[in-house]
C-alpha cells in the first residue's frame, strides 16, 4: 500500500468518526425532546387532575350547606379554616397555598412540586386580583420538577447539565375561573 492510500485510508476514518459523532448527537438530542415533552405531559396532566379536584368542593365555606345570596356572605380570608387539612378540604379556597410533591409514575423517582394559589377576581376582569369577595375565584396551578430545565442562554430544554450553565425552572401554569351561581 502506497502513501497516497493510506492518506485516502486516514482521510476516509476520520469522515466516518465525525459522521458516527453526528449520528451519535442527533441521538442524544431525539432523547432528550422525548424525555421533555413527556415531563411536560405528565406536568400538565398533574396540574389538570388538580383542578379537578379543587372544582369538585363547593364554592366557599358558606356554600358548602347553605345558599349564600350575596358577596358579604363569602369568606373574606382564603385558606383553610382552622384545624382543617387536606383530608377534610371541602371548598375551593381550602387550597390556597396547598403544597404538595408528586412522582409519577409511582416510585418512579421523577418528582413534580404542585403548588396551588385561589384569588377573587372580577367578572370583567379575570386577571385582577381584588381584596373583596366576588362571585368569582380563579384558581392558578403551578407544577415543576428538577427535571424540566432549560438552559438559560438558549432556550433549549434539556435533563443534564454542566455545572457552568446557567438554567431555568421550567413552570407549568394552569388557571381556571370559577364562578358561584344561585337561581331563584
Amino acid at each position: 500500500m502506497g502513501t497516497g492510500q493510506t492518506m485516502l485510508t486516514m482521510a476516509a476514518m476520520v469522515l466516518l468518526s465525525f459522521l458516527i459523532l453526528r449520528v451519535n448527537n442527533l441521538f442524544l438530542q431525539t432523547t432528550t425532546t422525548l424525555n421533555t415533552s413527556k415531563f411536560d405531559v405528565l406536568a400538565f396532566s398533574l396540574a389538570q387532575s388538580m383542578i379537578q379536584e379543587i372544582e369538585a368542593n363547593a364554592f366557599d365555606q358558606n356554600t358548602v350547606s347553605a345558599v349564600v345570596t350575596t358577596t358579604s356572605g363569602l369568606s373574606t380570608v382564603l385558606g383553610p379554616e382552622s384545624g382543617e387539612t387536606y383530608a377534610t378540604y371541602n371548598d375551593i379556597d381550602d387550597y390556597n397555598n396547598y403544597t404538595t410533591i408528586d412522582t409519577v409514575p409511582k416510585n418512579s423517582g421523577v418528582i413534580f412540586n404542585i403548588k396551588c394559589k385561589v384569588d377573587y377576581v372580577t367578572s370583567a376582569s379575570p386577571d385582577v386580583i381584588t381584596a373583596t369577595p366576588t362571585w368569582n375565584k380563579r384558581i392558578t396551578v403551578y407544577v415543576t420538577s428538577p427535571f424540566m430545565i432549560q438552559n438559560a442562554l438558549t432556550n433549549q430544554y434539556y435533563t443534564k447539565v454542566k455545572s457552568t450553565t446557567p438554567i431555568i425552572q421550567d413552570t407549568v401554569k394552569i388557571s381556571q375561573v370559577y364562578s358561584y351561581w344561585n337561581f331563584k
